[in-house]
C-alpha cells in the first residue's frame, strides 16, 4: 500500500496533469496553459500538429530529434566503454584501493550537475585550461572554439555527467562474479580474452543493460548540457520542451512533446524489462 500510494502521488497524478495540459487549451488573455481534466473535453489538435513537425515538411523538429538519438548513442557508448574498464579494474585489480575509487566516483554527486557543467564552460573557453594543455602538447596551433556548437563537446559533456550511473551497477555486477568461475574457464584451456568474452561479459550483461537504461533515459530529456556547452545547432529534444514551456501559448505543445518523449524512452525500458525477465527465468 505505501508503495502504491507513492506511485500514485509522484507519477500517476503528475502524468495525468501532463495529459490534461497536452490535450487542454490556453487562457486567451495571458496565454497560459489551461489543463482540461475531463477526458471527454480533450482536444488532440495540438498533439497532432506537434507530431507533424517531426515528419511533415519542413519538419522543423526533426533535426533536434536526430541529434538527440545521435548524441545519446555516442555518449552512452563512451559511458559503456570507459565505465566498463573502470568498473572491471575496481572489481578485479584495485584491491584495497577499491573503496577509494568508489568514493572518488561518487564524490561529484556532492556538487550540483549544473555547477559542474558551468566549470566545464570555464575549462573549454578559448583561454581555458583545455586549450592551454593541448597547445602545450603541440596538438593544436590555435585555440579550439569548443563552445561554438561542436557536437563532440555536448557528447563528452553528457558522457561526463552520467558516467557514474554506468560504473556503479557494472561494478556491483562484476564484483559478485565468483572467482571460481573464472578459474574454471582457465582450467578448461581458455585464454584471458576468451574467459572474459565467454564468462565475464555474459554474466555482466544484465548490468550493462541496466547501466545503458540508467544513463540513456535522462540523456533524452537533458537540456542543460546543450544549453551550456552548445548552441542552437546542438539543441536536443529536451531543448524543444524547455523552449516551449517558456513561450506564451505553447503549454499544450510542451505537454505534447513530453508525451512523445515518454513513448521514445519507453521502448528501451520495455526491452530492458523483457531481458531482465528472461534472465530471471533462465537462472
Amino acid at each position: 500500500m505505501p508503495g502504491s500510494l507513492w506511485l500514485v502521488l509522484l507519477f500517476l497524478l503528475p502524468f495525468y496533469t501532463v495529459l490534461s495540459v497536452a490535450f487542454g487549451t490556453v487562457e486567451p488573455f495571458f496565454r497560459t496553459p489551461l489543463p482540461v481534466y475531463q477526458p471527454w473535453y480533450w482536444s488532440f489538435a495540438t498533439f497532432s500538429t506537434t507530431l507533424e513537425k517531426f515528419y511533415v515538411s519542413p519538419a522543423i523538429y526533426q533535426p533536434a530529434l536526430i541529434r538527440t538519438f545521435t548524441f545519446v548513442f555516442a555518449a552512452s557508448l563512451i559511458c559503456l566503454i570507459v565505465g566498463y574498464a573502470v568498473a572491471y579494474y575496481a572489481a578485479r585489480f584495485a584491491g584495497k584501493y577499491r573503496v577509494l575509487i568508489l568514493v572518488l566516483l561518487v564524490a561529484p554527486f556532492w556538487i550540483s550537475y549544473l555547477m559542474r557543467i558551468y566549470a566545464w564552460q570555464s575549462l573549454l573557453q578559448p583561454d581555458g585550461y583545455v586549450n592551454a594543455i593541448l597547445e602545450r602538447l603541440h596538438l593544436i596551433s590555435d585555440p579550439v572554439l569548443w563552445l561554438s556548437g561542436k557536437p563532440i563537446t555536448v557528447i563528452l559533456g553528457l558522457a561526463y555527467g552520467y558516467i557514474p550511473f554506468m560504473i556503479l551497477p557494472l561494478y556491483g555486477s562484476l564484483d559478485r562474479i565468483e572467482g571460481s568461475m573464472l578459474e574454471a574457464g582457465r582450467d578448461l584451456g581458455a585464454s584471458p580474452s576468451q574467459t572474459f568474452r565467454r564468462v565475464t561479459l555474459p554474466l555482466s550483461k544484465p548490468a550493462i543493460l541496466a547501466g545503458l537504461v540508467i544513463v540513456s533515459l535522462p540523456m533524452f530529456g537533458d537540456y542543460y548540457t546543450s544549453n551550456l556547452l552548445g548552441t542552437q545547432r546542438t539543441s536536443m529534444f529536451g531543448n524543444l520542451i524547455d523552449t516551449s514551456v517558456y513561450q506564451a501559448g505553447q503549454g499544450p505543445e510542451a505537454g505534447s512533446l513530453v508525451l512523445i518523449l515518454m513513448v521514445i524512452v519507453i521502448v528501451p525500458m520495455l526491452y530492458y524489462l523483457r531481458e531482465t525477465r528472461r534472465a530471471a527465468e533462465n537462472a
